[in-house]
């Protein structure tokens, strides 16, 4: 933005991101990805594993079942594991040449353009989130379009230069929010 440029902002939203990690895809993106094997992958595959759940509906519980999809939301190791996990956006998003940033299951992508270029880096954005949308969709993970936030950010100088168009996006349309 110090160099006169317009930033549009894609801030994506996950459907219960952390109950859906498949197990036995974050072991294999574990050891091929990221080099754990052995030892360390065995206590993982243990600590995914040993996790079971009931249902409580007035008076009747269920029997307990195990789970097989999800990290533990409220541990240490849930949020890494979920980042791990998705770490291929990170370079769907660079072959888009749109900017990254992760924490949990948290993601924000931003492209900056001339105000010229304003249009065509929209295009560019969306396009990347597609393909995101298709990664996550083939990892049993689901991109929630209807709170899926698009911000677009200038200068005080060049406000008034911004796009207030909406952008379609996975069948939702979204309005851009424009800070003031």
């Amino acid at each position: 933005m110090d160099s006169g440029h317009h930033v549009l902002l894609a801030l994506l939203d996950l459907s219960a991101a952390f109950y859906t990690v498949d197990h036995c895809i974050l072991t294999e993106r574990l050891s091929r990805s990221f080099a754990i094997r052995d030892g360390v992958l065995d206590w993982l595959r243990d600590y995914l594993a040993r996790r079971r759940f009931t249902v409580r509906f007035g008076g009747t519980e269920s029997s307990p079942r195990d789970m097989q999809y999800g990290v533990p939301q409220g541990s240490v190791l849930g949020p890494l594991l979920f980042v791990l996990y998705t770490a291929d956006l990170g370079s769907i998003s660079a072959r888009f040449g749109v900017w990254s940033h992760f924490y949990a299951d948290d993601s924000q992508h931003y492209i900056s353009a001339t105000s010229f270029q304003a249009v065509n880096a929209a295009v560019q954005l969306v396009g990347c989130m597609k393909a995101m949308a298709q990664w996550l969709a083939s990892n049993r993970l689901k991109l929630n379009p209807a709170k899926t936030d698009f911000m677009r950010c200038a200068t005080h100088w060049r406000q008034h230069q911004l796009c207030t168009e909406a952008l379609a996006f996975s069948g939702a349309t979204i309005q851009p929010w424009n800070p003031i």
